[in-house]
């Protein structure tokens, strides 16, 4: 008989191979030196392994950790302040992000991990300029942190309307996140990659575009980078360039399996077609998106013209849970179609789908044998997931989708190790993590509250008036 490090068994086993969900009951995983040894049937398990932990997930669904393909970890906790108005960025959101700054940066981002660790998220692809910390925070974690470096030739003191000035000297930003890149990428026994973040085409000049692309090519990096983000977006991009972003793009080279798209909000059926064709891969965030700009983001086109799309939270709560079932509902309201987007579907999109789309689909997303142990496990026995079916249909991945709160999640492993159990988190100190961010909030709010700009905010008027 086998020793390995970890055996869990009775589980409601959600592999994610094949097309579907890969479903296998009373299932189980052996896992050893942080990667998946064997799945398959607990009897077949028990048979061949023994166990220095023995994990009976009787009652609970196992399935691979979700993947966040796309948020801001430090700006997670400024939320319920910037929506509900047109124009959300410069007329609600601005004022509060530049008070955004270095020195409580890391307080904000540990806030994001420790929400999306209890809603069983084991992979953050974070977009941000680097700050003291961060990779850090990471490794205390225990999760896996894709870090996308933030590259922006825009300034905090901007004045966001007319067309934008760009500082040509944002060249450095590059050189420091090529820098961070080569010092960080593969760090924390490979939890941690690194990624180019170039903010969006409108908000770099066309030669760090070309420079960033240069500088990914020969460090082997792949680029993430809002495109289409909006109205604004393209029309900087027609008063500066003349062109749409993606025609703009495509002009120079990046519409390539190297890029993955944010959001894509204002592309045309012919722009996601031209995109997927390409390779280009889509990160969406259905939440945020549906939030400030009312908007169903072109997702479904870009998977129907043969496109991978990933899922993120952006500035939403940080849940994967939410973002699968508001993804599922707002596709099915915009089609006037029940079929599209079935369960089945975003759960993968949350998983396989998302690391694939990410650069990571060979390491993490399934439970596949020679994989990352990157998985979770939901109770099923409470209210919301209740009843449990199994025939004539089963109904376990329409209940993790349409009805979880991300509360059921107990156990999150990370390469092996237990970052969850019993859902506490064992990394990190819940209190002291929640304080340090109500802090942090405060200090924004006493600023912004102190801007004379403050009383133009539609938002402030609503809660002088009583209505907030």
């Amino acid at each position: 008989m086998q020793h390995v490090d970890t055996l869990i068994v009775h589980a409601h086993a959600l592999t994610m191979r094949g097309d579907g969900v890969g479903y296998i009951g009373d299932g189980a995983v052996a896992i050893q030196g942080g990667r998946i040894a064997a799945v398959g049937a607990t009897a077949e398990l028990s048979a061949r392994f023994s166990a220095s932990e023995r994990i009976d997930a009787t009652g609970h669904a196992m399935l691979p950790g979700f993947i966040n393909a796309h948020l801001h970890s430090p700006v997670n906790v400024i939320r319920g302040v910037a929506q509900d108005v047109d124009h959300w960025l410069e007329k609600a959101y601005w004022i509060f992000y530049k008070y955004v700054d270095d020195a409580d940066a890391l307080a904000r981002s540990r806030f994001t991990l420790l929400e999306g660790i209890k809603s069983g998220i084991t992979t953050f692809l974070d977009h941000v300029a680097p700050f003291p910390g961060w990779p850090q925070a990471y490794a205390a974690a225990g999760v896996r942190g894709r870090l996308a470096a933030s590259i922006s030739a825009l300034g905090m003191d901007a004045k966001l309307d007319g067309l934008y000035p760009l500082d040509p000297r944002a060249g450095r930003d590059i050189d420091e996140a090529v820098a961070f890149a080569r010092e960080w990428n593969g760090a924390a026994e490979g939890r941690i990659s690194v990624l180019l973040g170039p903010v969006a085409p409108d908000i770099v000049l066309r030669e760090h575009l070309l420079e960033i692309k240069r500088a990914a090519d020969r460090e082997g990096l792949m680029i993430h980078m809002h495109v289409a983000q909006g109205d604004r977006e393209i029309a900087q991009m027609l008063a500066r360039y003349g062109k749409r972003t993606p025609e703009y793009l495509d002009e120079l080279g990046y519409l390539d399996e190297q890029l993955m798209a944010v959001h894509l909000t204002e592309a045309t059926q012919e722009e996601v077609q031209l995109m997927a064709r390409r390779g280009v891969r889509m990160m969406l965030c259905s939440s945020a998106i549906g939030l400030i700009d009312g908007i169903v983001p072109p997702a479904l086109a870009f998977k129907e013209a043969g496109g991978m799309v990933a899922l993120g939270s952006d500035n939403s709560a940080c849940s994967m849970f939410n973002e699968m079932r508001l993804t599922a509902l707002f596709n099915k309201i915009a089609r006037r179609d029940p079929k599209v987007m079935p369960p089945w579907e975003v759960l993968r999109m949350a998983t396989i789908e998302s690391a694939r789309a990410i650069g990571l689909g060979d390491q993490i997303g399934s439970l596949d044998v020679g994989k990352q142990a990157d998985l979770i496990l939901i109770d099923l026995r409470g209210p919301s997931l209740s009843p449990v079916l199994d025939t004539p249909v089963r109904n376990i991945v329409p209940n993790l989708v349409y009805n979880a709160r991300g509360t059921e999640v107990k156990t999150v492993i990370v390469a092996g190790r237990t970052v969850m159990r019993d859902g506490e988190v064992l990394t990190m100190d819940e209190r002291a993590v929640l304080e340090e961010a109500q802090a942090a909030a405060d200090a924004i709010a006493r600023h912004v509250a102190s801007d004379p700009d403050r009383d133009a905010l539609a938002l402030v008027s609503a809660t002088r008036s009583g209505k907030l």
